[in-house]
């Protein structure tokens, strides 16, 4: 019995500081600083421009929501940026190292299990970019071909499942990062590139030769994109969908997707050219958390 007490002693000391390690509110109080976790080549969602500084639709979205959240703890905040890749982002949410992901993560299932989302911002369209002078216009064309993706993530799986994929056998190559696969493409050391569509015309508008490279064949998947924090943690997720649902509400949150998607960006001041689709507009209309899964439902 003694040693049962002691276990449930034990148990309880732990859910206490994982509660007090959730409090990201508090800790944000305590301390004075958040980390944001960024991405260094996630098209015009999130990416670098060197010495440490950090650009890009989301990114600025999140220093939105944390102006927001000043006010509700009552200081000035220091924000860190700390980069994050599709390997480490998660772990690195979950064991506190970063408070807010601001980066390219897709809001699924799988994934719910371990972290929290905010309401969904973007609904991405995964697609396949190739070199315009290829001859490559569909999936089944990737047949004994090289595709490349981005280590720990999740599109080149999204493009076997597809049924238009059936009997395509091609050689998968990995990028550490999204601006490494695309290297990939562009060096021919891979035919395709399969991942999110803004990653894809982000990557191809800040190329030397944009015309060199064109995105073809169809939607493989439909997937909501959001900020990622840790779970169990209602009071902060409230706070960020608040502000966010503040966004969609005024439409700020339009006029920031202008910003980084239909005009000029930095370093090179050339444009993505990419409008927001419909289901983008409808997550924005109706703000919500649902995950991929529940787009593929017919």
């Amino acid at each position: 019995m003694k040693k049962t007490l002691l276990v449930l002693a034990a148990l309880a000391v732990v859910g206490v500081a994982q509660a007090q390690s959730n409090d990201t509110l508090k800790k944000f109080k305590d301390t004075g600083v958040v980390t944001v976790g960024v991405r260094e080549s996630s098209g015009a969602l999130s990416y670098t421009l060197g010495d440490g500084k950090y650009v890009g639709y989301h990114v600025e979205i999140c220093q939105r929501v944390l102006a927001d959240i000043e006010k509700q703890v009552g200081k000035k905040l220091e924000i860190k940026y700390q980069p994050v890749t599709s390997q480490n982002r998660i772990p690195l949410v979950q064991n506190g190292t970063v408070d807010i992901e601001c980066g390219s993560t897709t809001n699924n299932a799988t994934r719910q299990k371990d972290v929290a989302f905010a309401v969904t911002t973007f609904v991405e369209e995964v697609r396949i970019a190739v070199k315009a002078n290829s001859g490559i216009n569909s999936i089944d064309q990737l047949n004994g071909k090289k595709v490349a993706t981005t280590t720990g993530t999740t599109s080149v799986q999204t493009l076997r499942k597809h049924e238009r994929a059936t009997n395509v056998n091609f050689e998968e190559v990995f990028g550490k990062d999204h601006a490494d696969s695309f290297l990939l493409l562009e060096s021919g050391r891979a035919d395709a590139f399969v991942m999110d569509g803004a990653i894809l015309a982000g990557n191809i508008a800040k190329a030397k030769n944009p015309a060199d490279f064109k995105l073809v064949g169809d939607v493989l998947s439909v997937e909501p994109i959001a900020i990622m924090i840790r779970k169990d943690d209602p009071a902060f997720k409230k706070a960020v969908d608040d502000s966010l649902k503040a966004m969609m509400k005024s439409g700020d949150i339009a006029k920031l997707w202008t910003k980084w998607f239909e005009q000029p960006i930095p370093p090179s001041n050339t444009k993505v050219g990419m409008p927001p689709n419909e289901n983008t507009k409808a997550a924005w209309a109706n703000p919500n958390d649902k995950p991929m899964e529940d787009y593929a439902k017919k």
